[in-house]
């Protein structure tokens, strides 16, 4: 009987290690880069003592010279009348202003490019930077937070304090425009413009971002204000290449509509700021999604009085498993119908912390089934990355896969091993669909970071230590679609979870088929 490896599936969530476009995507990997900016922090003050000290021993120089030169241009016959003047002055320039000349060559900053040459090849790139500016997007919209509470910093649960300046507003709307997402652009400009307005410092112009949000506001389909904007931004810069033109073309636009609809004129643009909500975001291919992040928020979940009635807790011996008997596993039921069960105390904080010892190495992005070719690919909307663990690796992971196996009565031995670049990683398994969901959490989140089921109002928090469980398919072997579920994107801290799919092979006799679709 072939023997299939028993593997452990973990994955880090992030918001914010390939070296090309997936820093932003693994808190785990950018806290390497906070210590290697501490580090190039460091190299910089040794490079501006070095300099400082180079700069004083110039100016003393200088100095010296000075006093020197003062005297003897009084009386340069004089002067040089005194033996030893005359000797000085050939001294001077023949060696000691070579010495001086070798020290402003000096070039102190060595050490510092040379440590920079070093670090950066592990530096994000432009396409780290924009993800990271959609995953704060994406947040944005998830959790309907306007970018006033993301400028000033006022998210839920943080303890530490980072504002956005006018310039970093800025560039979020201009990442935004780049990717014709004129929805957060208009949010992000308008930001900009608002801390300008309370006169904040900044380097960008008024002009520049008056020119973005006007055409961001036309592109979202409100003239009135886009030719308000666009006159603001004439009256700053009449010369503007592009602003005269705009608002002609505005104007025009404008009063074409006004024709077609036999009206005369329209109020004009209110002075009111743009906030979230002035516009409707723009649907996308994301099927749910609505639903999916009122979920997220904690909005429209479907526990009643009634259901929580049905749900209980209880001590778990997994049928009396010898292992389990002594010290029965802490059951609570999170759902009744499907019914999802969560475990406490199912890892301990050793285990958690050798899993991650494991696992950094090797994470590389999550990736999901395109629905139009069928091969495993990256989606901007999925920024966890995951790393595979064989039982045998350590004996860490051989002990939570056995107390998987005691806990649920199945076995785990035909797990999954997915392949980014294998098209059909499912079918050369041979090992049967999906039967069930293992998951442990191995970190707890401040704010954001849940489980949700869009099918019947669920949402599963991350507590550290425990484990959740769940079955993918009914007894009679069909698919429980009900389970579909998805990860909803942490707003603070971060996110570790150990994944086990565990499927239909080697179940036969421990989770025997029904004839009908029941639990």
């Amino acid at each position: 009987m072939r023997k299939y490896p028993s593997l452990l599936s973990l994955a880090l969530v992030c918001c914010y290690c390939s070296v090309q476009a997936e820093v932003f995507t693994s808190i785990g990997q950018m806290t390497d880069l906070i210590y290697t900016e501490k580090e190039l922090v460091q190299s910089l003050k040794e490079y501006i003592k070095a300099e400082e000290s180079k700069l004083d021993a110039v100016k003393s120089w200088a100095n010296k010279l000075d006093v020197l030169t003062r005297a003897s241009t009084l009386d340069p016959e004089g002067y040089l009348a005194h033996p030893v003047n005359a000797y000085k002055l050939m001294k001077r320039l023949n060696t000691e202003w070579s010495e001086l000349e070798s020290l402003v060559l000096q070039d102190p900053s060595d050490g510092f490019i040379s440590n920079m040459t070093v670090h950066r090849q592990y530096f994000p790139d432009q396409e780290d930077e924009k993800g990271a500016a959609k995953a704060l997007m994406r947040l944005q919209d998830t959790y309907k937070l306007d970018s006033e509470s993301f400028a000033r910093g006022k998210l839920p649960g943080m303890h530490h304090n980072a504002i956005l300046t006018v310039d970093d507003c800025y560039d979020m709307g201009k990442t935004a425009y780049n990717e014709a997402d004129y929805y957060h652009a208009v949010l992000w400009m308008q930001q900009a413009l608002r801390q300008m307005d309370a006169e904040e410092e900044h380097v960008v112009s008024k002009a520049d971002v008056l020119d973005y949000l006007s055409y961001s506001v036309y592109q979202m389909g409100d003239l009135p204000r886009a030719i308000e904007l666009t006159r603001r931004l004439v009256a700053i810069d009449s010369s503007h290449q592009r602003a005269g033109g705009n608002l002609r073309y505005f104007e025009k636009l404008l009063s074409k509509q006004l024709n077609e609809l036999n009206q005369e004129g329209q109020e004009p643009a209110t002075e009111e700021p743009i906030q979230l909500g002035t516009y409707k975001r723009p649907n996308d291919y994301l099927p749910e999604r609505e639903i999916y992040e009122a979920l997220c928020r904690g909005e429209g979940v479907k526990m009643t009085t009634e259901r929580r009635s049905r749900l209980y807790c209880r001590y778990h011996d997994g049928n009396r498993n010898p292992r389990l008997l002594l010290q029965p596993m802490k059951e609570e039921d999170e759902w009744d119908s499907p019914h999802i069960v969560r475990y406490l105390n199912a890892l301990s904080d050793q285990e958690i912390e050798k899993i991650k010892e494991l696992a950094k190495p090797r994470l590389a992005r999550a990736t999901v089934r395109d629905p139009i070719t069928g091969i495993l690919t990256t989606a901007n909307y999925r920024v966890s990355k995951s790393a595979w663990l064989e039982g045998e690796e350590d004996p860490v992971i051989e002990r939570v896969n056995q107390r998987i196996e005691d806990i649920t009565g199945l076995t785990t031995q035909t797990a999954e091993l997915l392949q980014k670049e294998e098209p059909d990683a499912f079918k050369t398994l041979g090992t049967g669909n999906r039967l069930a969901t293992f998951l442990n959490y191995m970190s707890d989140v401040e704010a954001g970071g849940a489980t949700v089921f869009p099918d019947f109002g669920a949402a599963i928090y991350p507590k550290k230590g425990t484990a959740v469980f769940w079955y993918n398919l009914f007894r009679s072997g069909e698919g429980d679609y009900r389970t579909r579920h998805a990860a909803c994107p942490v707003l603070v801290g971060s996110k570790w979870v150990s994944n086990k799919w565990i499927h239909e092979r080697g179940q036969e006799f421990r989770r025997p088929c029904g004839l009908t679709e029941v639990d």
